[in-house]
């Protein structure tokens, strides 16, 4: 009788060993899980406070050792420094929608713009599920400013370091030895290399086409917070104005992408002319990428990232025409993008003034957008069981276009050549 009672007694302590032991295990798996999160957002969030520079996808610092870029001044490594900071309203918006779009607006000193569109961004339904990145071409402070004011969704601010506009005596800005004009080096003795035309290269026109590579390269690959992003990016300029639908719309493009038009490369918001507003159809419509309200997946990326070479040394400062012209026809076929049949984004200039403004188009005087905003234009507006109409043949910049110039320039084409190799660790 006793010998059983003590063989129950030393079940029961068994038993409770082992519910013990079983208890502390998921207590500590638990803990290990929050860990290992809290390591793994430390690791996200948190740049090397030493400076020192990691091997691929580290923020924006430049991963590749052998680059041959320019010799930094104060305020370009202060913006370095900046770029490495986290998005801004964290506290608000804690976490992204798993199906958003990434946003990225490039933006250069047009303030009265950036509040445009700024505002119109701040109405489209669903911002607030997704990461809005602002890039910046050199440093602006009212431009900041702005940006900074913003709180309807994760915002992060990236400035280029290597902008012409933050080297104010020195290459890639206004070198005291430059060629200016038509300027001959052999009799001035001056440095630099004339584009197709005889002209010498302009600071400030060659930024547009520097500062789209710079931010291509950096948000594709070099940002802690899009390098991973496997979906599309949109992109936007600050004299874009987005319709309150245009974020809804996009994820329907993106979704039957797949399936309606396979073979496109891209989903716009707008049609690749600036002038229209769309054919109204009830149809989906194909036609060659457009550079207002474009986005494009990590694979496309990767084909546009191994066409640099032609990319940086087509002689045109105009990043969008040097895509059509040279690096789109090196694809082997033609590249679509898949849009609704009405716009949701238009582009938008001073009245009267703007290239490219027909009588229909959106233009601002006095600060005031001169546009309304039907009301179909404010909710989803694309049905999921239309066909596709194909527009084939249009016409644009081609192949065999030999560009507007600008971009002759020895040092320009180096600089972007070495814009896509920074955060690729060298062989």
């Amino acid at each position: 009788m006793a010998a059983s009672h003590r063989k129950a007694r030393v079940r029961d302590v068994a038993f409770c060993r082992l519910i013990f032991i079983g208890v502390l295990g998921v207590v500590l798996l638990v803990l290990l899980i929050r860990t290992k999160t809290f390591i793994d957002l430390v690791s996200r969030y948190s740049p090397d406070t030493d400076g020192s520079v990691g091997l691929t996808h580290n923020y924006t610092s430049v991963s590749n050792k052998n680059l041959k870029l320019p010799r930094q001044n104060e305020l370009s490594i202060s913006l370095e420094k900046r770029n490495q900071m986290l998005p801004r309203n964290l506290d608000l918006y804690p976490r992204l929608a798993k199906n958003h779009v990434v946003i990225v607006l490039y933006v250069h000193n047009r303030p009265q713009y950036l509040r445009v569109a700024v505002d119109s961004l701040s109405r489209v339904e669903g911002i607030s599920e997704t990461l809005l990145v602002v890039s910046h071409d050199g440093y602006f402070e009212e431009m900041n400013k702005i940006v900074e004011d913003i709180k309807f969704c994760q915002v992060k601010q990236i400035f280029a370091p290597y902008s012409p506009h933050v080297f104010p005596n020195s290459f890639p800005g206004v070198s005291p030895n430059d060629c200016k004009d038509k300027d001959d080096p052999a009799k001035k003795k001056c440095e630099g290399t004339p584009d197709q035309y005889g002209n010498h290269r302009s600071p400030k026109i060659v930024s547009l086409k520097h500062h789209w590579w710079w931010m291509m390269n950096t948000v594709w690959d070099g940002l802690k917070e899009t390098s991973q992003h496997s979906g599309h990016i949109l992109f936007l300029e600050e004299d874009h104005f987005i319709y309150p639908n245009a974020y809804r719309n996009l994820q329907l493009l993106i979704e039957l992408k797949p399936q309606k038009c396979p073979h496109c490369y891209a989903a716009n918001l707008a049609p690749c002319d600036v002038k229209l507003r769309g054919e109204g159809w009830e149809s989906l419509i194909a036609e060659r990428m457009g550079n207002v309200g474009y986005s494009f997946n990590r694979t496309v990326w990767r084909k546009i990232h191994r066409k640099a070479r032609e990319f940086c040394s087509f002689d045109d400062y105009n990043w969008d025409i040097t895509m059509w012209a040279t690096v789109f026809p090196s694809f082997g076929g033609p590249v679509y993008t898949l849009r609704g049949p009405r716009t949701s984004a238009v582009h938008f200039g001073k009245c009267g003034l703007h290239q490219g403004q027909g009588e229909n188009a959106a233009c601002i005087d006095n600060g005031v957008l001169n546009l309304e905003v039907a009301e179909v234009d404010r909710v989803p507006n694309i049905k999921s069981d239309w066909g596709v109409y194909v527009y084939e043949h249009q016409s644009g910049y081609q192949a065999g276009f030999r560009g507007w110039g600008g971009w002759g320039d020895i040092r320009d084409r180096q600089l972007c050549l070495e814009f896509a190799k920074m955060y690729w660790a060298s062989g």
